[in-house]
């Protein structure tokens, strides 16, 4: 589903927990992090595709968390041609999203990353809030920047980059084969040694992706 000037709606999700850190998500197969997101499917609300896109991408409904604001109006992107399927080009030019901020309620343990066949991420962490941009793809940055700063007024207490605190964290990661989510606790620890910034592969983007 695509807006006149070819941008699909799509959604951003940007959770924290008590201590205003951000969940951040490596993507399965790749060097690059990022927050959850992705497409609103015709006749959804920007918060319906945000509570299914929740589930589907690290296992947490709706009673998991608190809506805590919401960015004002569309964020928009665009992606580079030579990521995109070349029978789409030319009609299809990138993301426009609406982000949220919730906070969570639930256990780290409540967070699942193989409740689908097609994982998203396998291995997420707690970083500060004002995450590395560098390791997100080049052309998702500036939205990122803007979504940030903007959500960033909600917080219940300001929030200053620490790098000490940030090695501090460790990541969960995805083991396979896919297990049910009651074994969902068990899968989850080996440390992390950081944030690779180099040899981010993207896959080929098409419009059902987030």
């Amino acid at each position: 589903m695509l807006d006149r000037e070819g941008f699909r709606p799509n959604v951003g999700i940007i959770l924290l927990n008590a201590q205003n850190e951000v969940w951040w998500g490596k993507r399965v197969r790749e060097h690059s992090w990022q927050f959850p997101q992705g497409g609103i499917k015709y006749g959804e609300t920007p918060e319906q595709a945000m509570f299914r896109e929740l589930e589907e991408e690290i296992g947490l409904r709706q009673e998991h968390v608190k809506i805590v604001g919401r960015t004002r109006d569309w964020l928009r992107y665009e992606v580079p041609d030579h990521f995109i399927k070349r029978e789409i080009r030319g009609h299809y030019r990138g993301q426009k999203q609406i982000w949220f901020l919730l906070r969570m309620c639930a256990r780290d343990n409540d967070v699942n990353l193989r409740l689908t066949d097609h994982p998203e991420f396998d291995a997420w962490r707690w970083h500060e809030y004002w995450v590395p941009l560098d390791v997100v793809i080049e052309f998702k940055r500036d939205v990122y920047q803007r979504a940030l700063q903007e959500l960033s007024r909600f917080l219940t207490w300001p929030v200053h980059g620490n790098a000490q605190q940030a090695h501090r964290h460790t990541s969960r990661y995805l083991r396979q084969p896919h297990a049910p989510r009651a074994q969902d606790g068990a899968a989850l620890a080996k440390p992390c040694d950081g944030i690779a910034a180099e040899g981010c592969t993207p896959e080929l983007i098409l419009p059902g992706k987030g």
